[in-house]
């Protein structure tokens, strides 16, 4: 079976800003024009300015870095009052990059500063080809987890449980880095979008810090603030 299954669930939005749904309970997204409520300090408008000036800018960043990968960026919202606080990168059918904000994570943010940090980290996975590269790091990891048990003989459940190992493994391999280095092409597009990426990662301060756990899939919210910084400080 090749883990398939589990190595799905590892790549399904893939290095978010908070945590991923499951891929096969992850509701259907509607357009970012689909009504949202407004909580704290961000408004319908507030989002579609926000959008309207990271998107080109986030787009251009795209076509600079990379070759021939489809820098056209689809925005959207999910709409669903029960999906938890949360963004994520994907691609759709075709090929297209989809970033995805949940009315939660809009409701957690408290200025536009903050949602322009976000679009712009979310966006940078893309750019940086982070959905492929995690996958190739997960198949590497369940391939080499499945040869090593059929080595030792284990039977096909094993070597199954062994795939699963190796495809988290390999996985979160590199996804604290995958995250700093969002962290930091996401300063460059929102300060070049017209907003204060220091005050936009203000937003760590208020989330879970996941410490630096061994394969944890995110790092610090210290370091990450400090990668912020240390970027600023170079535009």
């Amino acid at each position: 079976m090749f883990a398939t299954v589990m190595i799905a669930g590892l790549l399904s939005g893939c290095v978010d800003m908070t945590t991923t749904p499951p891929v096969d309970s992850r509701p259907q997204s509607q357009s970012m024009s689909a009504p949202v409520s407004r909580s704290g300090s961000v408004s319908v408008s507030d989002f579609a300015a926000v959008v309207a000036r990271v998107e080109p800018v986030a787009e251009r960043e795209c076509r600079a870095r990379t070759a021939g990968a489809n820098c056209d960026f689809k925005i959207v919202v999910e709409t669903d009052p029960k999906a938890p606080s949360n963004a994520w990168q994907s691609l759709d059918a075709n090929g297209r990059p989809v970033l995805t904000f949940t009315v939660a994570l809009i409701a957690d943010v408290q200025n536009t500063d903050e949602l322009a940090f976000v679009m712009g980290h979310e966006a940078s996975h893309h750019i940086a080809g982070h959905l492929a590269r995690t996958e190739q790091t997960a198949i590497t990891g369940a391939l080499l987890g499945g040869v090593l048990i059929a080595a030792i003989g284990g039977d096909a459940s094993t070597i199954e449980t062994a795939q699963n190992i190796g495809a988290t493994v390999g996985a979160r391999s590199y996804s604290k880095s995958y995250e700093l280095e969002a962290d930091q092409l996401g300063t460059v597009i929102a300060y070049r979008a017209g907003y204060n990426p220091v005050r936009g990662a203000e937003y760590f301060t208020r989330i879970p810090d996941p410490g630096d756990r061994f394969l944890g899939s995110h790092p610090p919210n210290t370091q990450r603030i400090e990668t912020v910084r240390r970027t600023m400080a170079t535009l």
